[in-house]
């Protein structure tokens, strides 16, 4: 055990450590009848039946270690004024964090028909994971959370999100020993790596050790006490252990350690500010090992309880139907005390609630956790200040995230406390590179004479780079909570990694929406290039376009996708994205050189409809088009648009009409989604009962999904990516999945009626292409000349 801190809480007097233990007891009996209790909530009356809920649900285990760090957490905010907020890792612990949050009355502000009375205190009883009421987690529902924990192993990397940049704040955040389980929790230990004394907050954790999950010992109760310690101390942290299972000898332990953790914090802090060198210090961390389901019922029915796995969910599951569990139920609540506790009112005692911090300095009131409170708008130059300029449509070719990169970088510039870039080791291969002009990457770890020379590192820099997808997305989330900005970019057969932090992310969004105390927050901005259609090198490994197809599965209140096919469509779409708020947005556009089509003005108009019709690609106007070809992407419009030119110049007399898709939820109905399209406007684009050829960047099967409900989805044909890849070529691999120039013509020669006899001699020349093209390839190891530097004929 370390034993280097001094027993401040041996300093304590006897009745500041009972009033702590009074307020934990509390605590503890407000998660037990928020489990349990639909009425009689003071227990002034006997327990019946007709008191209990019929079905019991939330999660007794983990909450006392909570709410019992979240009093001495109180007892520090008051005595050195600390800005402090509280994170939850253990997801299904809320009664511990929702009982605080009420003793200290914030609940009661939030929600006026949970007052702080007998009436009250019912109802928020009665309403935890109750139909109608709240859930079992720290949904954004509850004051003072920013990390929901539903799904384990993100709460260290939301926790260092919230510190960078807030050098004031302190975050704690209790780390379930399950969730330490996770592989994003153990590579997020690494964070303190990134974590600059001078200009960032303080990340204090706190292992919650209780031994065990749902059916399961916790590995890291199992192995030796120098193991763990070895093991922390390898990640870079300096460990104190709480160990035990006495109240009053673990809140003695618990108010010492905490304190020594909280002054050598400040101490880090102080040293570097005052000298100025960034150091990287071996910042504390807490241990704290006390039975699963602490202070509740030892054994039930002759199997033990507390201290092992039975307490993660509800101790006494038959308490309506057996009367010795009521019984016994009884006697556990009234263990509490909590005759003594609350007074005639209901309300907790008022030496008690002197405890609780005041104001915002409450951890379930500090503005940090209603992040969009503090949120100030971006700086925004001027995007169009970044164009490329065009001679023509489709004629020039450039690197479409170079420019957005030169974008980066000015909006970094004006925003140095605010704003910050991430990505798994690759924002220099994303041709991002430009924004280490103004700011290096963040780097705390050592540095060697060599890295002077191009590795851009630096303990100041705002690029935040650590080659874990699942840690950079927390840190991300975590920066956006507490009201700042951000801009995250990921290939994209990789971004498959975040899939479910995506997905818990666009879930807190959703509910956030319906919580009118919770102020907008920045829009999650993901740009996924480095895409399927432009692995030359990676191969099958590397192509997988499915991010959007989870993506299209969230609520259509906050998730955007945007497939701009050029640089000028990639700026204008880049800079509406980062002034938005509440959102996820989802940006495709590849890195590698592409023809560009549009002029700035044209790209505005276009990303502002998000789909038209490209006037110059087209020759159908004033009449009705043979077909339409559309196209999603940057590869597939330009397969579409050679497409096109061949069908012209084989068939002149053919009205093709060209259609591109920026906005992806344009195709669904308006009643789907915001941005859907009306069914007028769709048919007007797409023609009632004409063929439409769909080149799509990703898996087919995503446009029929979005289209069926359409007038003219019988005659719609989607080409996209289909499983079939390796080291190709791109137009090799664009033939592999038929979403190829030839393959193109060849489905409109297939698909009207008046071609089907007369094409077949094109069809066949086509045919001949494709193998020709292929054939080149396989023997040079590049395209053919002609088709790599096609350009738009006329």
């Amino acid at each position: 055990m370390n034993d280097t801190a001094p027993m401040a809480g041996a300093e304590l007097s006897a009745d500041e450590l009972e009033k702590l233990h009074a307020y934990w007891r509390a605590c503890n009996y407000l998660a037990a009848g928020m489990i349990y209790l639909r009425d009689n909530p003071l227990l002034r009356e006997p327990l019946q039946p007709e008191h209990i809920k019929r079905r019991l649900l939330g999660h007794w285990g983990a909450s006392p270690a909570l709410s019992f760090a979240w009093v001495h957490l109180n007892r520090l905010i008051n005595k050195y004024d600390l800005d402090a907020i509280f994170l939850a890792g253990p997801g299904h612990g809320a009664p511990g964090v929702l009982a605080p949050v009420y003793l200290e009355g914030v609940y009661s502000e939030v929600y006026p028909n949970k007052g702080e009375n007998e009436a009250g205190l019912q109802r928020f009883f009665k309403e935890f994971s109750f139909p109608g009421g709240i859930g079992s987690h720290c949904t954004p529902e509850t004051p003072g959370s920013i990390h929901e924990g539903g799904e384990l192993g993100y709460s260290i990397s939301h926790a260092f999100g919230a510190a960078f940049d807030n050098p004031g704040l302190l975050v704690s955040v209790v780390v379930g020993d399950g969730e330490a389980e996770t592989g994003p929790l153990a590579t997020s230990w690494h964070s303190n790596k990134f974590l600059n004394p001078i200009r960032d907050g303080a990340v204090l954790p706190i292992l919650s050790l209780n031994g065990y999950k749902i059916h399961n010992p916790t590995l890291l109760a199992r192995i030796p006490h120098a193991e763990l310690e070895n093991l922390l101390r390898g990640y870079g942290w300096t460990p104190y252990f709480v160990e035990g299972s006495d109240p009053m000898a673990m809140h003695a332990r618990m108010a010492g350690i905490l304190e020594h953790c909280v002054l050598e914090i400040r101490r880090l802090q102080d040293e570097a500010r005052r000298s100025g060198i960034p150091g990287r210090p071996r910042w504390p961390l807490i241990v704290l090992r006390s039975p699963k389901g602490w202070t509740g019922p030892a054994e039930v029915d002759g199997k033990k309880v507390e201290g092992f796995w039975r307490a993660h969910q509800v101790p006494l599951t038959q308490v309506r139907d057996n009367p010795a569990h009521l019984q016994q139920l009884e006697a556990w609540l009234r263990s509490y005390e909590p005759h003594a506790l609350f007074d005639e009112s209901g309300r907790l005692r008022e030496d008690l609630k002197a405890l609780a911090p005041r104001g915002n300095r409450r951890m379930g009131a500090n503005l940090h956790a209603n992040g969009g409170l503090l949120r100030r708008a971006l700086r925004m130059p001027d995007f169009r200040d970044y164009a490329v300029q065009l001679p023509g449509p489709g004629t020039l070719a450039a690197e479409n995230t170079r420019p957005l990169g030169k974008l980066l970088r000015d909006v970094m510039a004006q925003n140095m406390n605010n704003f910050r870039v991430f990505g798994p080791d690759e924002n220099a291969s994303n041709k991002l590179d430009d924004l280490y002009a103004v700011t290096k990457k963040t780097w705390l770890a050592e540095i060697y004479p060599e890295d002077a020379g191009g590795s851009e590192i630096a303990p100041d820099g705002r690029v935040m780079e650590m080659l874990s997808e699942h840690t950079i997305e927390g840190w991300l989330e975590g920066y956006l909570l507490t009201g700042r900005h951000g801009f995250l970019s990921s290939y994209e057969a990789f971004v498959h990694v975040i899939d479910s932090m995506f997905n818990q992310h666009a879930k807190w969004l959703t509910m956030s929406k319906d919580v009118p105390w919770r102020a907008p927050v920045s829009s999650l901005n993901l740009l996924i290039t480095s895409t399927v259609w432009r692995q030359d090198h990676n191969g099958f490994t590397h192509q997988d376009p499915g991010f959007l197809d989870v993506v299209s599965n969230k609520s259509p209140l906050v998730t955007r996708v945007y497939l701009p096919p050029d640089v000028n469509t990639l700026l204008a779409t880049a800079a509406r994205c980062l002034e938005s708020t509440d959102l996820v947005n989802v940006i495709v556009c590849d890195k590698q050189k592409h023809l560009q089509y549009l002029d700035m003005d044209a790209a505005i108009r276009h990303c502002t409809k998000g789909i038209g019709i490209w006037e110059w690609a087209s020759n159908d106007t004033g009449v009705e088009p043979d077909v339409v070809m559309a196209s999603a992407g940057d590869i597939p419009t330009k397969e579409a648009l050679a497409a096109t030119v061949l069908l012209r110049e084989h068939f002149p007399g053919l009205k093709v009409r060209f259609v591109n898709v920026i906005d992806l939820y344009k195709l669904v109905p308006p009643s789907e989604h915001p941005h859907g399209l009306a069914d007028r406007d769709f048919d007007s684009l797409f023609t009632r009962d004409k063929p439409v050829i769909f080149n799509f960047h990703g898996y087919p099967w995503l446009i029929h999904r979005m289209t069926y409900r359409r007038t003219n989805h019988d005659n719609m044909h989607v080409r996209g990516y289909k499983e079939k890849g390796s080291i190709n070529t791109p137009l090799e691999l664009a033939i592999d999945n038929e979403i190829d120039r030839f393959s193109l013509a060849i489905d409109v020669i297939d698909r009207i009626p008046a071609l089907q006899g007369a094409g077949a001699h094109v069809k066949e020349k086509l045919r001949d292409l494709q193998i020709e093209c292929r054939n080149y390839a396989h023997e040079h190891g590049v395209d053919l000349p002609q088709v790599d530097e096609w350009v738009w004929p006329y």
